[in-house]
């Protein structure tokens, strides 16, 4: 159900969640490296993250955007939030994704929020849970992302009108 995303044609917004100095030892010394992980969105239901990893901050970055521009899924979205609760899970990186009322407003930490704001997400509430590792709380975030299903694609699944799935 995975659908290809032409990231090209769409308006994307970049932002940087985390930026770590890593380095290497070798036998003449240590090799520092920079790695940025990036989250590109386009506010729409349309969000990917990516890993870049080089000698300069730079070169970090546009690598980041690249890999998520690469990475990209469609999220199902209900007028501003999500359709229904959700757990994602990474590693030993835990996500739970709640939908929330009109107003609300995004109640989440500084990783799971990034990820969020540029899905286009506007009302919900998450709670990070376990591991506080960034680059498995993005990932737990868009596993739980991808397991979101609208009426509509239920009622597909199964086979029935988007009515009768509700009851």
């Amino acid at each position: 159900m995975v659908t290809k995303i032409d990231a090209s044609t769409l308006d994307l917004q970049e932002r940087m969640v985390a930026l770590n100095r890593v380095s290497k030892t070798v036998k003449g010394g240590r090799i520092a490296r920079f790695t940025a992980l990036m989250v590109v969105g386009d506010g729409n239901g349309h969000v990917g993250y990516g890993l870049g990893k080089a000698a300069e901050v730079p070169d970090a970055i546009r690598k980041g955007i690249e890999d998520a521009k690469k990475n990209m899924i469609t999220v199902s979205l209900k007028d501003t939030t999500i359709p229904h609760e959700v757990l994602g899970k990474f590693g030993a990186g835990s996500v739970l994704l709640k939908p929330a009322p009109l107003g609300t407003g995004i109640i989440a930490g500084k990783t799971v929020r990034a990820v969020l704001e540029l899905a286009g997400i506007k009302n919900i509430r998450a709670k990070s849970l376990r591991s506080n590792n960034t680059t498995n709380v993005v990932k737990a975030t868009f596993e739980g992302l991808k397991e979101l299903r609208s009426v509509e694609e239920v009622a597909k699944i199964r086979g029935i009108e988007a009515d009768k799935v509700l009851g």
